[in-house]
This record gives structure tokens, C-alpha cells and sequence, in this order.
């Protein structure tokens, strides 16, 4: 690289930083200033419209796999790793707050932090989150990990681990990573098998969430065709 290419990456990554200061970034230059330390010595202004192009948009990039990410010419491990590490951060950012107040009673927190915590798995994944008083998160279970199109729950040992946990409400989550569909009857028939057997030990099933591969998330409580008697409030 000639020292005048040199100095110029080095003052556009300044510029980039004082404008992500001043609040004048677009979408893309904040993936932009991210690669630039991973890739510290080229211009990377086009790896970053790649990844988007790619994944669609920053979202899916930052919850991508690795092993998709370094698919794209230009990303190595490093790169794939470091923006592996932004949405732990992220996820654990949510999973904190969960923990230490009543946020997974607002419907907008609940659901980001659902989608983060399940939207990059390439096989379906069945998640149990266990609460206590006011929804305050008290565990975060992967329950079962399973196939692209199926995975498994266990009513009863969901009940188990809610009873040594003192939950007093429980979410059920999973993911359709290969379909746009919502809750299946199969889903469905689960969902009040769970609600059955944590009915006597006085523990509240909240909702099952599903999400869909087109990101869109899907709630049991939400659907209109079901008579849901035993989904308390």
C-alpha cells in the first residue's frame, strides 16, 4: 500500500469516528468503522455493502453464523469472530436487564430479546425462559436443539425445572429456520400440554413465541382462531 493510501484510510477512519461521535453515521459506515478493526489496513466501505447485500440488512449480519460469515469473500475468522462478539454483547445486554427488573413485561424489550437470542440458529431451537414475580427474568434454558425443520419440548421437564427454580410464570420459545409459518398445530397442541402440566403447581405458562425464518414473531396468546381458556393473563 502507498503511504498516500495509507494516510488516507487512516483519516477517513477519523472521519468515520467523529461522525459516528456527532451522531451522523448512516447504517452502513457503522458496520464500515466496525471492520476497520478487524481489517486495519484496507478500505472496507465494500465489504460492508456486501454483507449487507448478502444478509439484507445489519441485523441478520450481526446474528449471522460464522460459518456463513466467512463465506463472503473479504471476511476471515477474525472479522467473522469480532462481529460474532457484538451480538453476544448484545444478547447479554438484554439478558442483564431481563434479570435485574420488570422489562419482560413491555412487549417491545420481550420480543427483541427473544429475537436476539434465537434469530442466528440455522436448526430449530426450543428455549424456556423460567420468571418470577413481575416477569423478572430468573433462568434462560436451551431446552432442546434439533433438526432444520423439527426439535423437541418436555412438558414435564419444564414443570420440574420451573418447581426448582420458584418460577411463577414461564415463556416458551422457539424458531422455524426454514419456514415462514407460524405456530403449527403440533406447536399448538405442545403449548397446552405445558399450560396442563404447569396448571397444578400454580405456575402460569405467559406465551410461545415462535419465530419465523422471514423474522417475523409469531404468539400463541396473539392467535385469533384458538380458544385459549387455560392461557391465564
Amino acid at each position: 500500500m502507498a503511504k498516500s493510501d495509507e494516510l488516507f484510510h487512516v483519516g477517513h477512519r477519523e472521519r468515520l469516528k467523529e461522525k459516528l461521535l456527532n451522531g451522523q453515521l448512516a447504517d452502513y459506515e457503522k458496520l464500515e468503522l466496525l471492520l476497520t478493526y478487524a481489517i486495519p489496513r484496507r478500505d472496507v466501505k465494500p465489504l460492508a455493502r456486501k454483507l449487507i447485500a448478502q444478509f439484507k440488512n445489519i441485523y441478520y449480519v450481526l446474528r449471522a453464523p460464522v460459518e456463513e460469515l466467512v463465506k463472503v469473500p473479504g471476511i476471515g475468522h477474525n472479522t467473522a469472530i469480532l462481529i460474532k462478539l457484538f451480538h453476544e454483547l448484545e444478547l447479554i445486554s438484554y439478558e442483564q436487564r431481563a434479570v435485574s427488573g420488570t422489562y419482560l413485561q413491555d412487549d417491545k424489550f420481550r420480543n427483541a430479546y427473544c429475537r436476539t437470542l434465537i434469530s442466528n440458529a440455522t436448526v430449530e431451537k426450543f428455549f424456556v425462559l423460567y420468571m418470577g414475580a413481575n416477569m423478572q427474568l430468573i433462568y434462560v434454558e436451551e431446552h432442546s436443539n434439533g433438526t432444520i425443520d423439527q426439535t423437541g419440548a418436555y412438558p414435564r421437564e419444564i414443570a420440574k425445572k420451573a418447581l426448582q427454580l420458584n418460577a411463577l410464570s414461564v415463556l416458551l420459545l422457539h424458531n422455524h429456520p426454514v419456514s415462514n409459518n407460524s405456530l403449527s398445530l403440533d406447536d399448538c397442541s405442545l403449548t397446552e400440554h405445558v399450560i396442563q402440566a404447569l396448571e397444578p403447581l400454580n405456575i402460569t405458562l405467559y406465551d410461545h413465541l415462535v419465530l419465523a425464518s422471514n423474522g417475523v414473531l409469531h404468539s400463541y396468546r396473539a392467535l385469533p382462531w384458538l380458544q385459549k381458556k387455560s392461557l391465564k393473563s
